[in-house]
């Protein structure tokens, strides 16, 4: 059965949304364009009411789309291409932003949350505000219209049906088809970062919005200087969730991906890095004018730039430019002309504006002194201007050559070999510039300094800079040069603005988010340097053998490899590798893949074993169980020098578009993580490769010696209940058991007779290599015959890696998210009396006030 209601339902819902959100936009520019009255305030009511028809319907359309999802409405693409029925609830709500369309959706919404906030709040910026905002609603909503105008394609509809969307056979002589089970969730989005780390980067992108429509409505009411106020606190905020948002995208990547680290210098990872950095430079410079009256052109350049740049990585990411330059970046779905014509839209309606307003912006002539805060703050964003554009020009490289493409001509500029070590080398001494001018902007900002009194003002953090350095580059082994600047300049940082942070907690800690989110940038930069520059990397091959001659350097030299069960020693720690493990939605912990028996369907085994945790059995033998089969986990035991004994589960995934991808299992201390994960791995059950089988004839008592183990075999017992097999009252079955010596462990191969027919039950264990048969029974002679297939020991191979003082990155994430929130909560609240002041003078006739 199709359910096509809910998706018409849907389509009709973004139409609707769409339309709604052009009529808004109308109506809002009719009423910005008239003076207060009876007739201005019609229309504003009716782009009110546009604008709660438009959220409605969106609201809507995300319901109607997870409805979809939820309920695995395969007949759905979107539903088939991005879910599963193995998927937990929580990962379902992945699905929903893991495709274009269910992205925009987000981004979509989160604009109509914000939007409705802006109603309630703008008050007299309202109209020019919400004008830009429904604009830009309109060309998101586009994204997912899904209609054909004039043979031309507008939008991807989340709502197509499966068989529009492909071309399969099937459909030929059954549309009404529906798979029973979808794709699934791209193993590596199954994290519970990727639940929260898209809502939170797209809230980000959504935030750059609100200062580039206040810009924007200051420059079409001719309010150049006004539109400050109310949008850095909204910039303040716009900077900490985006900021939020990167950073758990990069602890992400930390415990998902297997290179080892939080930031590749990926395209799609600097694609939000730029604006983040042109959105912080642009808080700095409005606080520049709010001081002094200077960079007020300097502010709307940066607060636009922002938001275009936003849209730019967009295009970047979506519109398929980058290519295979990304593993993050999506494939084009036709949308490349849209988000150019987005893209071009606003940039040019942006540049317009300011060009014909730029003789009418006032400007002061005189310059800053150096002894003002005004100068160091905007040398300041200009650093992290600088920083930006050296990231942007080589991320760009694919846009350039698609550019040139598409006239006919071939650019063939190659984008960086090696991304890290190629945006590290310069943005390394960005940061350095950053940390020294956050430290010394705070005292010109707070203190009056002039020629006189400056180097008393600075004597004590710099003397403090240079203990507090020395003591941690001997105490750290610090001796590269570049890294003993980089280390001194964020001590600086955080010397500095800790003084005025203590200074400002004597008057009024409220004052204080700007020292406290510099203190976090410190922290930030310390975590960076310690873990990427002083990283080490234990897992060495100390035997003198290469493991393959076809492996690399690198995975001979810095791999360890463990036998199963066999406990090897490495650094300050003994590693045993103790099997492949499993997990279920319905039982804690893992569960030994060698203890579960797979049938047809793939998210379900049978136990061999009863299961238990913690002393509670979860499942008995012959249970049929759920299990997550995209991911198995390899159990690695360590044990410290000093008995300390913990347990790692790196895991490898199997992915059907990327095939095996690991991803690593972190221990983490105050001081230091080890990040282990596995590089190689020997062949599962169905691929690994037996000998030929040989046969051991066995009395009761015998001792054996089978692929170099003494095995005692002790006898052989009837059994009534063998996993995976039906035994009838007239089936007889017995077990044999094979002690082996020395390892602490039996075999139980067994010998069945069903339907008066011989069967054989194998036993294997991977860990001794051993693939036993109990082939004939002679109950007369007392005589038994076992069949052996030997083969190499299970094994993995593995890195390992001590980083110190990662956990100081994200100790100063948190720090300067708090700055971040501190001082939007401060410019909120002057911004709020500078508007009702506004309000007072309006209703007594008067001029506005400033």
């Amino acid at each position: 059965m199709i359910h096509t209601f809910i998706g018409e339902l849907g389509h009709s819902l973004v139409i609707i949304a769409f339309v709604s959100a052009l009529l808004s936009a109308f109506s809002y520019w009719k009423s910005s364009s008239l003076q207060i009255g009876a007739e201005e305030n019609s229309w504003r009511k009716l782009a009110r009411g546009a604008f709660l028809v438009h959220g409605a319907s969106v609201i809507g359309v995300v319901i109607t789309l997870f409805f979809i999802i939820y309920n695995h409405y395969y007949e759905y693409h979107y539903a088939w291409s991005h879910s599963s029925n193995n998927l937990p609830t929580h990962f379902m709500i992945s699905c929903f932003w893991e495709g274009q369309e269910g992205s925009f959706l987000l981004w979509i919404f989160w604009h109509v949350l914000i939007g409705a906030v802006l109603i309630k709040t703008a008050k007299s910026w309202e109209n020019n505000v919400m004008l830009v905002f429904a604009l830009v609603q309109a060309f998101l909503v586009s994204m997912i219209l899904g209609i054909d105008l004039l043979g031309t394609n507008i939008g991807s509809d989340p709502f197509i049906l499966l068989r529009d969307a492909i071309e399969a056979p099937v459909f030929a002589t059954n549309p009404n088809y529906v798979p029973e089970d979808g794709t699934g969730l791209n193993p590596l989005l199954q994290n519970i970062w990727m639940v929260i780390h898209p809502p939170t980067l797209f809230l980000g992108f959504a935030v750059t919005l609100v200062p580039f429509a206040f810009v924007i409505a200051g420059l079409r009411t001719g309010k150049y200087k006004e539109w400050i106020k109310p949008a850095l606190y909204w910039s303040h905020f716009g900077a900490f969730v985006l900021g939020l948002g990167i950073m758990m995208g990069a602890y992400w990547a930390y415990e998902t991906l297997n290179f080892g680290g939080y930031w590749n210098w990926d395209p799609v990872e600097n694609a939000v890095y730029i604006p983040w950095l042109i959105m912080v430079a642009s808080i700095h410079v409005m606080i520049a004018y709010r001081k002094s009256g200077n960079a007020l052109k300097s502010a709307m350049i940066l607060t636009i730039a922002t938001f275009i740049l936003i849209l730019y990585s967009t295009f970047l990411t979506r519109s398929g430019v980058l290519g295979e330059a990304s593993v993050h970046s999506f494939t084009d779905l036709g949308l490349s002309g849209q988000l150019l014509l987005y893209l071009l839209a606003f940039t040019v309606m942006s540049v317009w504006l300011l060009a014909k307003h730029w003789k009418t912006i006032p400007s002061k002539e005189e310059e800053s002194s150096v002894y003002s805060s005004e100068f160091w703050i905007f040398i300041g964003a200009t650093v992290l201007c600088l920083a930006a554009f050296q990231v942007l020009i080589p991320t760009s490289i694919p846009a350039w050559n698609a550019f040139w493409k598409f006239f006919g001509v071939e650019s063939n500029i190659a984008p960086p070999a090696d991304q890290v070590e190629f945006y590290t080398k310069f943005q390394m001494w960005f940061a350095v510039g950053i940390a020294l001018l956050s430290g010394t902007g705070q005292f010109f900002y707070w203190k009056k300094l002039d020629a006189k009194n400056i180097w008393n003002a600075f004597a004590i953090p710099l003397i403090v800079t240079m203990v507090g350095s020395a003591a941690i580059m001997l105490g750290g082994k610090v001796q590269d040069l570049a890294y003993i600047v980089v280390l001194t300049a964020s001590i600086y940082a955080l010397v500095s603005n800790g003084m005025i942070l203590l200074m400002l907690a004597k008057t009024n800690f409220k004052l204080s988010g700007g020292a406290v989110a510099h203190i976090g940038m410190a922290l930030m930069i310390i975590g960076i340097l310690f873990s990427s520059g002083y990283e080490k990397v234990i897992s060495l091959n100390l035997s003198g053998r290469i493991y393959n001659s076809e492996f690399s350097e690198e995975m001979n030299k810095e791999n360890l490899l463990l036998f199963r069960s066999q406990p090897k020693r490495m650094n300050d720690y003994t590693l045993t590798y103790k099997g492949p493990r499993m997990t279920s939605r319905d039982i804690p912990g893992y569960i030994n893949k060698e203890d579960l028996l797979f049938f047809s369907d793939p998210y379900r085994a049978i136990a061999k074993e009863d299961v238990v945790y913690k002393g509670t059995t979860y499942a008995h033998a012959g249970d049929t169980i759920q299990i997550y089969n995209e991911n198995t986990y390899y159990e690695i035991e360590y044990k410290k020098v000093s008995g300390e004994v913990f347990t790692l589960y790196p895991r490898i995934q199997d992915n059907a578009q990327m095939g095996l991808l690991p991803s690593p299992d972190i221990a983490s201390y105050w001081n230091i993580d080890l990040y282990t994960h596995i590089t190689n791995l020997a062949a599962d059950d169905e691929e690994i490769n037996w000998s030929e089988p040989q046969e051991f004839p066995a009395a009761i008592g015998d001792t054996l010696i089978i692929h170099d183990y003494f095995v005692v075999f002790d006898g052989v017992s009837p059994v009534k209940k063998i996993v995976g097999v039906d035994l009838g009252p007239n089936d007889v079955a017995v077990e044999a058991n094979l002690r082996v010596l020395g390892v602490n462990q039996d075999i139980k191969p067994a010998y069945l007779i069903k339907d008066k027919q011989p069967g054989m039950l194998l036993a294997t264990n991977r860990d001794l290599g051993l693939k036993v048969a109990l082939s004939e029974i002679d109950p007369q002679a007392g005589r038994f015959v076992f069949s052996v297939n030997t083969s190499q020991k299970d094994w993995v191979i593995l890195k390992a890696i001590e980083k110190p003082l990662v956990n100081i990155l994200w100790i100063g994430t948190i720090v300067m998210c708090i700055g971040f929130i501190m001082a939007m909560i401060r410019r909120y609240n002057e911004s709020n009396k500078i508007e009702e002041k506004v309000l007072k003078a309006k209703s007594k006739g008067v001029q506005e006030v400033v």
